[in-house]
C-alpha cells in the first residue's frame, strides 16, 4: 500500500522512538544529549564492510519518519569525529558552522576535547551562537565564547546588532580585507556606540602557478607582506577596533581531492602543484605574522580546512585550523588519498511514481551543490545500489528519476538514500538531523532552519 514501507529484509529493528513537541527524542534528547566524544561503539566500519546493510539500517531505523529526511549514523560521526581530531594531532579544531548547521551539534563538537571556537559564515548567525539565551528545548545555553566569522561583511543591521550586544561582541571576531570595511562597519555603528569590534585579516592564500595564473578561492585581495602591514596599522590606528587574528584558507590544498582528477598524471600532478603550494605559503605566512605580531598582539592564527588538516597542523604559527565537512563525510571528500571520512549523514526521497519499468522517480531531490558546476555537484544515490540519475533530468526540485535495474523492486513510499557534495548544504532543506545509533532513532535534532533560522 503507497505509504506503508516494510523494513528491508535482514534490517536492524526498529524501536519506536516517542518524539517531543520540539521534535527531539527520547530520555537523552536536549542539549547535552549527544555524545560526540565516545568511541564508536563498533570497529567493523560497516560503511566499508557493509554499505548496502549500512545505508539499509538507517533507512530501517527512520521508517516511521517522513521523507525528505537527513539522518546521521551516531558511530560514524563519532569515527569522523575521532579522526579529525587525530589528523589534527593536537592543533584545536575551529568548527566551520556552514558546514554542520546545526546548534545542537555545534555544541555537541565543542564539548569533545581537541575542538574549540566556531568559524561562522554571516555576522547575524555569530551574534545567534555567541548570545547567550535558550536552546532549542528551552534550557538555559551559554553563548560560544569564541566565534570567528569567515567572511566579511556588509549586513549593517546585523553589524549594528552585534555592536549594542557588549557580551557578544566581546565573543565575535569580524574579518576584513581592507580598510573600507571598517568604514562599513563604523557606518552601521559608529565606535562612540559601541565597544571596541574585534578584527581578524584575512590573507589570501592562493598559489600563482607560473604559466597557469591563481590557483585556489578568488578571497583576499592581501597577499604580501606590505600589505598586510599597512591594513594592520590602519586598524591598529582606528577607534573602535582591536585586531586579534589572521586568517589564510587553502582552498587549492583543503578543497581539491587529488584522487577526483581522473586523467592521467593529472592526481600526481595535483599533488605537486599542492606541495609547492604549501611551501610557498607557508614561507609568506611567517613573513606576514613577523611582520603583524610587531604591530598588534595576536591572539589566533587560523588555517586550512577538513582536506589540510595534517599539513597545517605541522606549521607551528598555526594556532587553530577549520574543520567542519568532514564530520557528515559527503561525497566530496571521497577523493583524498590522505584521508576517508565515514559517509554519517545522508538524505532520504520517497519513491511516488514508477514510470517505466527500469524507472523510479523521487519526490524533490534537486539538492545541488554550490561550486563551479558539474557532475561532483549533483547528489550521488547510494541505497537500494544500481541506481543512477538520468542524464536528461538529473535531480530536479520537485522530482528526481532514476534508473536502474534495482527499479522494478522497490514500491511507492520505498526511500532511496543519497549522498551531498557538500556537508552542511542539506541542512537548508529540512528542520531536523535525524541521529540513529544501533539501529534506532536516538535523537532529533533541529537545523539552522529547524529554529526559524535563514542566514545564507
Amino acid at each position: 500500500m503507497f505509504g506503508q514501507r516494510s523494513p528491508p529484509v535482514g534490517a536492524a529493528h526498529v524501536r519506536s522512538v516517542p518524539m517531543t513537541a520540539n521534535g527531539t527524542s527520547g530520555p537523552e534528547a536536549g542539549v547535552d544529549g549527544l555524545d560526540l566524544g565516545a568511541p564508536p561503539s563498533t570497529i567493523d566500519r560497516p560503511w566499508e564492510t557493509d554499505p548496502q546493510g549500512y545505508w539499509a539500517t538507517i533507512d530501517a531505523a527512520t521508517h516511521a519518519l517522513d521523507a525528505p529526511i537527513f539522518a546521521a549514523d551516531l558511530d560514524a560521526l563519532r569515527y569522523n569525529v575521532a579522526d579529525m581530531r587525530r589528523r589534527a594531532a593536537g592543533t584545536p579544531i575551529r568548527v566551520a558552522s556552514k558546514s554542520i548547521r546545526s546548534r545542537p551539534v555545534l555544541d555537541a563538537l565543542l564539548r569533545v576535547p581537541g575542538y574549540a571556537g566556531v568559524l561562522a559564515y554571516d555576522v547575524a548567525e555569530a551574534h545567534w551562537l555567541a548570545a547567550d539565551g535558550p536552546s532549542f528545548d528551552g534550557a538555559d545555553r551559554p553563548g560560544c565564547p569564541d566565534v570567528l566569522v569567515a567572511y566579511p561583511s556588509a549586513d549593517l543591521g546585523a553589524i549594528a546588532a552585534l555592536g549594542a550586544d557588549e557580551a557578544a561582541a566581546s565573543r565575535v571576531t569580524l574579518m576584513i580585507d581592507d580598510a573600507a570595511q571598517l568604514d562599513l562597519i563604523d557606518a552601521a555603528v559608529p565606535p562612540s556606540r559601541r565597544p571596541d569590534l574585534r578584527v581578524c585579516i584575512d590573507i589570501d592564500a592562493s598559489f600563482r602557478a607560473p604559466g597557469i595564473g591563481v590557483i585556489g578561492a578568488r578571497r583576499s585581495p592581501v597577499r604580501s607582506r606590505e600589505e598586510a602591514s599597512v591594513l594592520a596599522a590602519t586598524v591598529v590606528g582606528r577607534k573602535g577596533f582591536r585586531l586579534v587574528g589572521v586568517m589564510t584558507y587553502d582552498a587549492q590544498i583543503a578543497g581539491v581531492g587529488d584522487l577526483s582528477i581522473r586523467r592521467p598524471g593529472a592526481g600526481a600532478l595535483l599533488r605537486t602543484m599542492q606541495r609547492a603550494s604549501w611551501d610557498e605559503l607557508v614561507a609568506r605566512r611567517l613573513e606576514i605574522l613577523t611582520d603583524l605580531r610587531r604591530i598588534a598582539d595576536l591572539e589566533f592564527v587560523n588555517g586550512g580546512g577538513t582536506g589540510s588538516l595534517e599539513r597545517n597542523a605541522e606549521d607551528p604559527n598555526i594556532t587553530d585550523i577549520a574543520a567542519g565537512s568532514g564530520l557528515y563525510g559527503p561525497h566530496l571528500f571521497d577523493g583524498y588519498s590522505h584521508f576517508q571520512p565515514a559517509p554519517a549523514a545522508g538524505f532520504g526521497l520517497a519513491v511516488v511514481r514508477r514510470p517505466a519499468e527500469d524507472i523510479v522517480t523521487c519526490h524533490g531531490g534537486g539538492w545541488i551543490a554550490s561550486g563551479a558546476m558539474g557532475d561532483d555537484r549533483l547528489p550521488e544515490p547510494v541505497w537500494p545500489a544500481g541506481l543512477a540519475l538520468t542524464g536528461r533530468e538529473g535531480a530536479g526540485e520537485v522530482q528526481t528519476p532514476l534508473r536502474g535495474d534495482r527499479a522494478g523492486r522497490i514500491s511507492l513510499g520505498d526511500r532511496v538514500w543519497f549522498r551531498h557534495t557538500k556537508a552542511g548544504e542539506p541542512a537548508e532543506h529540512v528542520t531536523h538531523l535525524t541521529i540513529v545509533s544501533d539501529g534506532s532513532v536516538l535523537d532529533r535534532l533541529p537545523t539552522y532552519r529547524g529554529e526559524g533560522r535563514c542566514f545564507l
